[in-house]
């Protein structure tokens, strides 16, 4: 099963396809960032964002796409509401392309990645260098955080092969799960 997982951000998304086929470690296809300059408006931003989805999910074809939740901090509410927002560019263009979207805490990513919920962003890119045979560990963070995604998407479907089969549930193309 291909994977595309995805670090949501208004200036920066990471993005990382991977191929779980049920063994223990996936294999990386391709991994980078989509960037949007910040001196446009957040409309042609957004735009931005929305085309270069769809030229990801055109390009790998991935029968899931694993994303991020967004976290809050009561010191940056700005922040998350700008994150939000190409949060939303990303799921309703997987959402027009008729792909399932799982969604994950970022706790719940570092602990299946590493076994730590509070592992830090190396701990994150170290692990993802081993388990991935990498050369050098992913970056910028972005790249990280998006392969880690997909990774615990990976995970999930090998602990819970069910959630795989709720992809065929009842041939309904509305049909969307939730993560």
């Amino acid at each position: 099963m291909r994977i595309l997982g995805i670090d949501p951000g208004l200036q920066v998304c990471g993005y990382a396809c991977i191929e779980a086929n049920g063994g223990v470690n996936p294999t990386l296809h391709e991994a980078g960032v989509i960037s949007t300059s910040g001196g446009k408006a957040i409309e042609t931003r957004l735009n931005q964002i929305a085309e270069d989805i769809d030229s990801l999910l055109a390009k790998f074809k991935p029968e899931m796409v694993a994303v991020e939740q967004l976290y809050s901090h009561y010191a940056h509410p700005r922040t998350a509401i700008l994150m939000g927002h190409a949060r939303g560019v990303i799921l309703q263009r997987c959402a027009a392309a008729s792909i399932e979207v799982k969604s994950f805490g970022v706790t719940r990513i570092k602990k299946s990645i590493t076994g730590n919920g509070r592992a830090s962003k190396e701990q994150i890119q170290r692990t993802i260098k081993t388990l991935l045979g990498l050369s050098a560990v992913p970056e910028p963070n972005d790249v990280a955080d998006a392969i880690a995604a997909a990774m615990c998407c990976a995970n999930t479907m090998r602990i819970n092969p069910r959630i795989l089969d709720s992809r065929f549930r009842g041939n309904d193309p509305h049909h969307r799960g939730g993560g």
